[in-house]
């Protein structure tokens, strides 16, 4: 399965290693879990996906506990503190230069505690595809994202946008109670009735307020399902643009379709990729009633269908991380519907070379029968999310481009955006949220320990 961001010319996996800095002395129960400049597990894992790293010391911990005393060590340190579950984000946040990364992929336990009530607990540092390989053989599945190697701390605190989610909502939509650190060293299990406060936080800005060691979901009855994979030539971007807006409102929630271009080359037609998951009725012809719409958006260079379980979307690669993905400047904005003036946007930015990855997923549908005020992630109204993406050094180009699509966005998902700046706070926690958000914050993290994402202060 396909990355949010299309691959990339490789970069080489190794990079002059810093000098190994003093460190205070690691407490006993971190004994072989601290991984410095010049161990051989350094290189393996400094790195995120999109970003390079160089910090002085990775830790491990294996359980909540150590887990507590990672952070608090991570503090001695007196440097930036990068909290990591698969370190596949797109923002690099995950790794820093000379400072901790608190690492949780030993927290990787995966069980299912009530089948009948459809109840699992996950480890933070587990990666998405291992969770629906476990969950397959129970046909059960959680929608989450479209990538197996994305961790879950980072994605269930965050959103969700997967496979499934016209049909079967976010990721945080079905997060029944979260364990977490806080910044002081405490140990705490939220959920509707304990600190529900934090509990309505953590599902949608989580990584402002704890380091999450395990969560706990509500799996949904999940069977095959048809995925299927259409390209198409890009005469008209703008014309194709619409015509898919079109058919995904009109369309059942069963299915949920992405929308990638990515440009041609010298001799190369700019192409566009129609991946679409139909996950309803097993009744003859169900499926292609719901994604024949789809081969009428444009010029139909190749279909492909299969019938798959939910667990063949989502494979684990298992690759180490070393900054392979080269588009690390990304913008994010939420649509309620795909007009003629937001196509035109986003085509003008396709051909003007300066945008080299343009991608809409669908959401809607059970999406939006969540109410505003149920998560701290507040955009229940919008049908499409968007992802623009380009090499840092054409970032300018890209803001350009994306100031003149801003009056047709009405929010974003901050998992697709490197910006920080204070004034995409608002775009991301619309009020309410936002003075909510910033009062817990107040409240939980005072010393803003969590600064890596949106920060709050």
């Amino acid at each position: 399965m396909t990355s949010i961001l299309p691959p990339v010319s490789p970069v080489s996996p190794v990079s002059p290693v810093p000098p190994v800095p003093a460190v205070p002395p690691v407490p006993s129960a971190l004994a072989g879990r601290i991984v410095v400049p010049g161990d051989a597990r350094y290189e393996r894992l400094r790195h995120a996906y999109v970003h390079r790293g160089a910090p002085a010391a990775v830790l491990l911990p294996e359980d909540a506990g150590q887990t507590a005393e990672a952070l608090g060590y991570a503090r001695s340190l007196g440097s930036t503190v990068s909290v990591r579950s698969g370190g596949h984000g797109i923002s690099g946040r995950s790794t820093n230069d000379g400072g901790a990364v608190v690492d949780l992929s030993r927290l990787d336990e995966v069980r299912v505690l009530d089948r009948t009530r459809r109840r699992i607990r996950v480890g933070a540092g587990a990666r998405w595809g291992r969770v629906a390989q476990v969950l397959a053989p129970h046909g059960l599945a959680v929608s989450s994202g479209d990538t197996g190697d994305v961790g879950v701390g980072g994605l269930v605190t965050a959103g969700g946008m997967g496979w499934l989610a016209r049909l079967h909502g976010l990721t945080v939509d079905h997060v029944t109670a979260v364990e977490l650190v806080l910044a002081d060293g405490r140990f705490v299990r939220t959920d509707a009735e304990r600190e529900p406060d934090l509990f309505w936080a953590v599902r949608g800005a989580g990584g402002n307020f704890g380091v999450v060691t395990a969560v706990e979901l509500e799996a949904c009855e999940t069977g095959d399902v048809v995925f299927a994979n259409l390209v198409f030539d890009v005469d008209d971007a703008a014309s194709l643009i619409e015509a898919w807006g079109a058919v995904l409102v009109a369309a059942e929630r069963e299915l949920t379709s992405f929308l990638t271009f990515m440009p041609g080359g010298p001799g190369r037609p700019h192409l566009a990729h129609v991946s679409a998951v139909y996950a309803g009725s097993a009744e003859h012809g169900a499926a292609e009633r719901a994604l024949t719409p789809l081969l009428g958006v444009g010029p139909l260079v190749q279909q492909r269908a299969v019938l798959a379980p939910y667990s063949a979307l989502v494979p684990v690669s298992g690759v180490a991380h070393h900054a392979q993905q080269q588009l690390g400047a990304t913008r994010s904005g939420l649509l309620d519907r795909l007009t003629a003036g937001a196509a035109r946007a986003v085509a003008d930015a396709l051909e003007s070379g300066q945008v080299l990855m343009q991608q809409f997923r669908s959401v809607g549908g059970a999406v939006n029968d969540v109410a505003a005020t149920a998560t701290a992630y507040a955009h229940r109204t919008q049908n499409f999310s968007l992802m623009s993406a380009t090499l840092p050094e054409l970032e300018s180009g890209l803001d350009t481009h994306w100031a003149r699509l801003a009056p047709h966005l009405d929010g974003m998902y901050l998992s697709f955006d490197t910006r920080r700046t204070p004034d995409v706070l608002a775009e991301a926690f619309p009020e309410p949220a936002l003075s909510r958000l910033r009062a817990l914050k107040d409240r939980y993290d005072p010393e803003n320990v969590f600064d890596r994402n949106f920060p709050l202060k």
